[in-house]
Order: C-alpha cells, then structure tokens, then sequence
C-alpha cells in the first residue's frame, strides 16, 4: 500500500544538495511524486512529497536524520494522506506585478481567505525594472475557487482590489 511523506530541506546553497537528497530518496526505495526547490538568500530550500511502503519511509526517517546531522541541513519529515480530489473546485491562474511595497502578499491572501478560496500555490519574486531600476514585485498564485462562486463577480472584485492597491493584475482560468 502506498504511503506518503513530506520532506522539507533547507541548507546552504552548494552544488550537489538535490543529488544528495534525491539520491537517498532513491536508495530507500522510494518516488519523488512532486518537488519544489529553490534557492532563497545564499540558503537552498525543497519540498518533496515521497511515495513508498511503509518500509520505504521508515528507512527515510532514518536516512534522513542521517544526512541531516553530516551536512548540517535542517530537514523535516511529516508522514501525510494523499490529497482527496477536489471536483467542487476551480482553478484560476493569478499574476499581480507592482512596485514593491509592504503587505501585497498578506493583501492578497485576506482577499482570497475571506472568500472561502483556497490558495494552492504561491510563489514570489523581487527583481529591479529594466529600463528604470524601480523595485519591482511579482506574485503568481494557483487558486482553487469553489464552483458556488460566480467567477465574474469575483473577478471585478478582484481588479477592484489590485485597483486600489495600485497592483497590475491578471485573473484567468489555470491552463495546466
């Protein structure tokens, strides 16, 4: 029988930090369903989601804790279900630009948490405009929006917000 776990992994950057992690995914036995890694600062950061018996996991704790203690990485374990299929959802593509300022993504988040939709995914960028060097910030979110909501009004909603808030913005059925 399947099980899952969730493995988180931050440490410093260097070259070879997904071998090693991924490596040792492999050598106990199990399946790198889905991943996220980045680099954040000089730090390296992943999200896994592994997939085994419960063999398999049992030797990923203790690998883990392992590899863990000789790279000095900070890695977490958390067994967890497999996500139930959401058919009472919709998802919606969202993309906001803007000078950087303080509170977009909390913003952002309270306007979707108080319509009762869920973000799925989040991600975030600072960078400086090419031509002037503005500061710049970029968020790009996958919302699950429950299929109850009228999306038009949601979106006029939505532009009013960004409106207010000065935020370029791009609301759209997600295209996988």
């Amino acid at each position: 029988m399947k099980q899952h776990i969730v493995i988180s992994a931050v440490g410093s950057d260097r070259v070879g930090m997904v071998h090693d992690l991924s490596k040792a995914v492999a050598d106990c036995g199990g399946s790198i369903s889905e991943s996220r890694m980045t680099a954040l600062g000089s730090e390296f950061a992943m999200l896994l989601l592994v997939t085994g018996n419960w063999h398999t996991l049992a030797k990923l704790e203790g690998e883990f804790k392992k590899l863990a203690d000789a790279s000095g990485m900070n890695i977490q374990l958390r067994r967890t279900e497999a996500r139930a299929a959401r058919n009472d959802m919709l998802p919606y593509s969202v993309d906001v630009v803007c000078l950087d300022q303080m509170g977009i993504v909390s913003g952002l988040s309270g306007f979707f948490s108080q319509r009762g939709i869920e973000i799925a995914e989040l991600s975030t960028r600072s960078y400086a405009a090419a031509h002037t060097g503005a500061p710049m910030f970029s968020v790009q979110m996958i919302v699950n929006t429950p299929s109850r909501v009228h999306i038009g009004v949601l979106r006029e909603e939505f532009m009013d917000f960004c409106d207010h808030l000065n935020l370029d913005a791009i609301f759209e059925p997600y295209k996988n």
